[in-house]
């Protein structure tokens, strides 16, 4: 059975899941490929606890690398893209094709794109710091201003002036 709980965010809130396995998914409040949610309970689990604490640190700045265990369904393909996701420091951003060269398949960006686009554990597996060759922030789950958010959390973009606030 996999446990979740929302969490309150910068980004809105989030639905976290896991099991004694490792997390199994984050969730956005509105998600391009979400995930499926059968068997799935409301409840209680360290994990949630930990994942919880992590997340607000990584959110106040107080956290660049999570250390908690992992557990995401997909296929081998995508569960080593998404792993190698885990190898892209904070602050850093690379390309499509780099990520494809980092999985050892300089010629599938597109199934590596494919791939990075269904990550269940986006911030933990930093899929927002994937973004096209020419710098222009494409292709998030989680919509294009979050990725644009956590990116300016991580100084990897300079924070947007808000000419209206």
């Amino acid at each position: 059975m996999i446990l979740f709980r929302q969490l309150d965010s910068p980004v809105g809130t989030l639905t976290v899941a896991a099991t004694d396995a490792g997390l199994h998914a984050i969730e956005f409040p509105r998600n391009r490929h979400p995930a499926d949610r059968e068997g799935w309970m409301p409840g209680n689990h360290r994990l949630l606890d930990l994942a919880a604490r992590q997340l607000d640190d990584y959110f106040a700045a107080k956290r660049c690398v999570f250390d908690l265990p992992l557990a995401p369904r997909g296929t081998e393909f995508q569960r080593t893209v998404w792993l190698t996701l885990a190898g892209i420091g904070y602050g850093e951003t690379i390309s499509y094709a780099q990520l494809a060269q980092r999985v050892g398949r300089p010629t599938a960006m597109r199934a590596v794109g494919a791939a990075n686009g269904r990550n269940p554990l986006p911030i933990v597996l930093p899929c927002h710091r994937v973004i096209g060759a020419d710098g222009a922030l494409t292709g998030f789950g989680g919509s294009l201003p979050t990725k644009q958010f956590l990116l300016e959390l991580e100084g990897a973009l300079p924070k947007s002036r808000d000419l209206f606030g």
